[in-house]
């Protein structure tokens, strides 16, 4: 759950705060005149969101190249795949024996 503090707060506390994100993996909203104006996350957590952006902003096949990575056995799950089509019995797909 993210801790939320002010402007003035986090001036003031901005030493431990940075402590505490760095060291407990806390996680910060700072508010501006009572609305969320930013966050303060780990470095670790900034690049995992950082790369979720850039597979959303993809699209077609590059999407689809980029999403590869995050499977490990992608060779195992198309094999897996071809395998069921050839046992199945609903219909036949030519070339696939």
């Amino acid at each position: 759950m993210s801790k939320i503090l002010g402007v003035a707060e986090i001036k003031k506390q901005f030493s431990t705060v940075i402590s505490e994100v760095l060291l407990k993996g806390e996680h910060f909203v700072i508010e501006k005149k009572g609305k969320p104006a930013a966050a303060l996350v780990s470095i670790k957590e900034l690049e995992i969101i950082e790369k979720a952006g850039k597979k959303e902003g993809e699209k077609g096949l590059l999407a689809a190249i980029g999403a590869w990575e995050d499977f490990d056995d992608l060779e195992e799950m198309v094999s897996g795949i071809y395998e069921e089509r050839r046992e199945a019995q609903d219909r036949s797909i030519e070339g696939l024996a």
